[in-house]
């Protein structure tokens, strides 16, 4: 065992449970981030761009099981430090960019949904930052006039202030509604009226699904739709700023989904709203506002169907002619390289540990013995260009469980049993199933 702080047992636990089952968990991962500083040095830099107004746009394109949901929940760890509010969502079949059933506004729900901040990262955080702004306007007028919020007068020198807060919104398209539902969040906040609030935080959410329905709740005559919810995702980043957070984070993963989409006019729609988001954050349209999308290679380079599919998106974002082996991380998209067989063995050292903190032992894989099976994972039929991080850390946990319940086994002689059976290759299995989905479309 390492002099390392002992991680806590739920978070081990969480580990543990999540990365057995191939998924990435949203607690914990400093404890296992291994490799990635150059991606992540590099993305870092566009934080410190949001900070200062700015905007950003960046592809992170990997195979299945390569890491980039990951990265991005690394990311998404590493800017709440950085006093960054978070929205992430995954694409799938009812969550797209565009669609004629309201798909662009279902994923706009989602990502409000899984609004994050450092105080609250599993999501839900739209009321805490609501009411800690209010809160702190409020705070504001009592210095400026000395009055408390129970002295009659102090309501309307509070609204007053609060439009003068959001008066700069009101300049951008549908920023004077956005302007006019911050109005009156505050007076339900100070008449303590919960229904009211929550009426007005369905309206934020896109919750409502006619005019009529918005108008005689709130009497607002607009509601976040397919057409206009990155519009308020532009302005929601703007108010952020306003209301003291370092600026706003969105993170979209599985891409695929607009892959697979069978009907090539309703792809073209939603690799025409990436143009529109990335052209307006490189041209200065958007402000305080990053947005990270990952994908396969499949879903970004297939000049088909994927988002090189879309000539206007493939000149602005194929690589230039001196890329070559050299990958530029500063380029709009950001390939991952496998880790290395030296980076898999120090996070299967880490995952030892946490394995034996989650079930009371001391590990007593030695460092010959990991590196043995780092070895025979490596040396599998197509290994160096088809074994990913998922697949090794799957079986090295199925490894440890197994260990951990027989201790007379010999690691190395398990390893070359057939007990032990490798973890199935997802890459594959997914390149196969495209292949055929295209074939049979």
């Amino acid at each position: 065992m390492t002099d390392r702080p002992l991680i806590p047992k739920r978070v081990a636990s969480t580990l543990i449970n999540a990365l057995k089952g191939g998924v990435v968990p949203r607690i914990g991962l400093p404890y296992i981030t291994v490799g990635r500083k150059n991606e992540i040095d590099a993305l870092l830099k566009d934080v410190e761009l949001i900070e200062e107004g700015g905007a950003s746009f960046r592809f992170i394109m990997g195979k299945y099981g390569s890491g980039k949901s990951f990265l991005l929940q690394t990311i998404r760890n590493y800017v709440f430090s950085k006093n960054f509010v978070v929205l992430d969502a995954d694409l799938s079949p009812e969550r797209r960019l565009v669609g004629n059933k309201g798909q662009g506004l279902a994923t706009y729900r989602e990502l409000v949904k899984n609004m994050s901040v450092k105080a609250r990262p599993e999501g839900g955080a739209l009321p805490l930052i609501l009411d800690k702004w209010i809160s702190t306007v409020m705070a504001q007028v009592s210095e400026e006039t000395s009055l408390s919020p129970t002295d009659p007068a102090f309501s309307a020198l509070a609204e007053k202030k609060i439009k003068q807060e959001v008066y700069s919104l009101s300049e951008l398209v549908h920023g004077f509604d956005f302007a006019l539902l911050l109005t009156e969040y505050y007076k339900a906040f100070a008449l303590s009226d919960e229904d009211r609030k929550a009426r007005v935080l369905k309206w934020f959410k896109g919750e409502y699904n006619t005019k009529t329905d918005a108008k005689k709740d709130i009497g607002i005559n607009i509601i976040i739709s397919d057409d206009n919810w990155y519009d308020y995702l532009k302005i929601l980043a703007l108010f952020l700023k306003q209301a003291g957070y370092g600026g706003m984070l969105v993170l979209i993963d599985e891409l695929v989904n607009i892959y697979k989409i069978p009907h090539a006019t309703s792809r073209q729609y939603n690799y025409e709203k990436i143009l529109t988001i990335y052209n307006d954050c490189l041209q200065g349209k958007a402000k305080h506002f990053g947005i990270i999308m990952g994908g396969t290679p499949l879903a970004i380079e297939d000049t088909r169907r994927g988002v090189y599919s879309y000539e206007a998106l493939r000149s602005r974002l194929s690589s230039g002619y001196f890329s070559g082996e050299h990958k530029d991380l500063l380029a709009p998209v950001i390939p991952l390289l496998p880790l290395t067989a030296e980076e898999m063995l120090v996070l299967v050292g880490k995952l030892s540990e946490i394995h034996g903190r989650l079930y009371d032992y001391t590990p007593t894989i030695t460092d010959r013995q990991l590196a043995v099976f780092i070895q025979t994972e490596f040396k599998r039929i197509g290994a160096d260009s088809h074994i990913t991080p998922r697949e090794v850390i799957r079986d090295f946990i199925e490894l440890l469980d197994i260990l951990s319940q027989n201790p007379s086994l010999d690691i190395e002689q398990l390893l070359g049993s057939k007990e032990f059976k490798f973890a199935q290759n997802d890459v594959l299995e997914e390149t196969v199933s495209n292949e055929f989905a295209e074939f049979t479309l």
